[in-house]
């Protein structure tokens, strides 16, 4: 576990930008600054977006939308979420979501303890630009391994 280190504040624009699996992820607190406490990130999902169906075993996970809409899915159940929606996933169970609608959804992620971030690093790259990356497939290969690393299963659809 990392050492906590003091307060700190971050403005809209300001955080460590990656591009990962198509989103523009910014972390804002990670386990460096919250001595693996948690990780909250500010990402920005296109159109459609939907990352595998997987399970966190180390993790509990959290999403507040701030703009956009999605359709999430865990353990069964399905729930549509708006602006000011919010759902708590608990880990071990499989979960997934997409985006709906045209336009880009941002949601802020909150992943405990800290972690995730150190995940999306090893997916993803240093975004060039603080917008979403050009599309791409994703690599699969380096997606699985990074899971398998990271105690992320990714299983099959449903």
């Amino acid at each position: 576990m990392s050492a906590q280190r003091g307060p700190y504040a971050l403005q809209q624009d300001e955080g460590e930008a990656i591009w990962f699996l198509g989103t523009l992820m910014t972390v804002k607190a990670g386990g460096a600054e919250t001595g693996d406490a948690f990780t909250l990130l500010d990402q920005v999902l296109p159109p459609g977006f939907a990352p595998p169906p997987h399970r966190h075993q180390v993790e509990d996970e959290a999403f507040y939308l701030l703009e956009g809409a999605m359709t999430v899915t865990c353990d069964g159940r399905a729930w549509e979420l708006a602006p000011g929606g919010f759902i708590f996933l608990p880990r071990g169970l499989v979960h997934g979501f997409q985006v709906s609608g045209r336009t880009p959804t941002r949601v802020l992620q909150l992943t405990l303890p800290a972690g995730f971030e150190r995940f999306a690093r090893t997916v993803g790259e240093p975004a060039r630009e603080t917008v979403l990356p050009p599309p791409a497939p994703p690599d699969v290969g380096r997606l699985l391994d990074a899971a398998a690393r990271h105690h992320i299963e990714i299983t099959p659809p449903a």
